[in-house]
């Protein structure tokens, strides 16, 4: 069924039908025959399945749809005449529609919530940021701050965070939630004008969705660990008091822990290796991580500095156990204490303390990702960084492997063997970029001395068998997949070359450095 015929059939401007299928998460499909559906034609059309738009026509949230619109209407009619009491009586009766069954509906089981999780966040995360307009709500961007800094409380009190990377774009983070692997994206802290070009009209639609379904989803999550929702820090505290801008600050900050509930029995899970079953390496691995992750800044006492990003350096150190505090934070951690262990500056420092180390933001987090503690002397301040590598790639043979990159996964325990032996011999015998002293040739007619180019028969002949058996059996592929063949074979050239250019600039700037 084309878009024209589903608007038909339900009654709805483009602009609800739009708004109904990104909350009921109907999504338009390819026919198989295109041409067919479209009854010969070749224009460019929307198609949707016929059985997703009848499910649709049943749906309650329609009437609510149109209810809005009489609303508007009335307003609108209200307003020209100037009867405030009226106008006034009518807000109070605003229709308004409620998605809790929706959310029910779509995701039955709580395991499938947490693996739709990536975009709910990154996208409740971005709005967090975003300033107010008349299409961005102040109740919409503060429940986005609200619900985001409650998941970033439940990650911190599960010490369920295993990895980070800073990007252009903005910090991923990467937890285990339930078994999930949840990554999502937070916008770096900086402060943004109104953005004209985007069409928030679409994506706010979106947000509200993800709004209910966080709700549901971080009252699940502190239900299980014991944890009282909304959060409480310390003691026990009224809803009056839970509403104050200072309560609230407390809570976006992350600086200090939450309360948890007396009836709820805290259970280890420690468990003995060797009732893991088949797996029990790998297992063993992955539990030895995750304990290695919740006591890396065990007896730690870190304060920042008022140019570093508090909220992301904030959530990795109490993720490790770490404390964590600045200046005004809640926890009243003094810039003299003789408990700090760690310093974290992000410019010259001009006084320095004896009995504290002084070190950058990149070193937490480095640490995360090599799940130790790594030595500071390259993270000093003033000090050339190292190389901050991703832990969401895997390498795998024939790629360009930097010797940092080596080192860092021999540190964690892994393999490089394969990775190394990998690696094609001409990258050893590549030409640098020099200036060569070329001789000087002779003036006049001159004669050369040449030299005797020797082949070896057996090698030529080797090598021309094995050209040809290639081929023979290059020919024997269908011509279904000789397509898929080829371009694998290109990729493969193209990784190579690439490789061999990225290990060859490695070279020259090697040796440029050290000249």
């Amino acid at each position: 069924m084309s878009r024209k015929q589903a608007l038909k059939k339900l009654q709805l401007t483009l602009k609800d039908f739009r708004r109904l299928c990104i909350i009921k998460g109907i999504y338009p499909h390819e026919p198989a025959h295109k041409k067919q559906a479209n009854k010969g034609s070749t224009a460019n059309k929307v198609f949707y399945y016929r059985k997703d738009i009848n499910f649709l026509a049943h749906e309650p949230i329609i009437n609510k749809f149109r209810d809005y619109k009489v609303f508007l209407r009335k307003l609108n009619h209200l307003k020209a005449k100037k009867e405030e009491d009226k106008i006034k009586k009518l807000y109070d009766n605003k229709p308004i529609y409620n998605l809790d069954t929706i959310v029910k509906e779509r995701f039955p089981t709580f395991g499938s919530a947490l693996r739709d999780m990536d975009d709910a966040l990154s996208l409740c995360f971005t709005f967090a940021m975003l300033p107010h307009t008349r299409v961005l709500k102040e109740g919409m961007i503060d429940s986005c701050r609200k619900l985001t800094a409650e998941f970033m409380h439940y990650v911190i009190e599960s010490q369920s965070l295993r990895n980070t990377f800073i990007s252009i774009k903005g910090i991923y983070y990467q937890a285990e939630v339930h078994g999930e692997k949840i990554t999502w994206v937070v916008p770096h802290e900086r402060g943004l004008p109104h953005v004209t070009d985007v069409d928030f009209t679409v994506l706010v639609t979106f947000v509200e969705f993800y709004i209910a379904m966080l709700g549901f989803v971080n009252f699940k999550l502190y239900q299980d660990i014991g944890l009282f929702y909304p959060p409480q820090i310390g003691q026990v505290v009224e809803g009056d008091e839970m509403e104050s801008e200072e309560y609230k600050e407390k809570v976006y900050s992350l600086a200090k822990p939450l309360a948890k509930r007396k009836d709820v029995e805290h259970t280890e899970d420690d468990e003995p290796l060797d009732l893991l079953g088949e797996d029990s390496d790998a297992l063993a691995q992955k539990v030895k991580e995750a304990k290695n992750i919740k006591t890396l800044f065990k007896g730690c006492v870190f304060y920042l500095n008022r140019e570093c990003p508090k909220e992301a350096l904030t959530f990795i150190i109490r993720n490790g156990g770490g404390v964590v505090g600045w200046e005004g934070a809640p926890n009243d951690l003094k810039a003299d204490s003789k408990n700090i262990t760690h310093h974290i500056v992000d410019r010259p420092m001009d006084k320095l303390e004896v009995n504290r180390l002084y070190i950058q933001p990149q070193w937490v987090f480095d640490c995360l990702n090599a799940r130790r503690k790594l030595p500071t002397e390259r993270y000093m301040p003033g000090v050339a960084l190292p190389p901050h590598f991703s832990p969401f790639t895997s390498e795998k043979a024939g790629d360009y492997i930097p010797f940092e990159r080596l080192e860092e996964l021999r540190s964690m325990g892994k393999d490089v063997s394969e990775l190394e032996a990998a690696i094609p011999k001409t990258m050893d015998e590549l030409p640098m970029r020099r200036k060569e002293v070329k001789p000087e040739k002779p003036k006049g007619i001159h004669i050369a001395v040449g030299q005797m180019h020797k082949k070896s028969k057996e090698k030529f002949h080797e090598t021309v068998e094995k050209g040809q058996e290639l081929k023979m059996r290059e020919l024997m592929i269908s011509k279904k997949h000789q397509r898929v063949y080829h371009s694998m074979k290109t990729t493969f050239k193209r990784n190579r070359n690439d490789a061999l250019k990225l290990k060859k600039k490695a070279k020259l700037v090697k040796a440029t450095a050290e000249a």
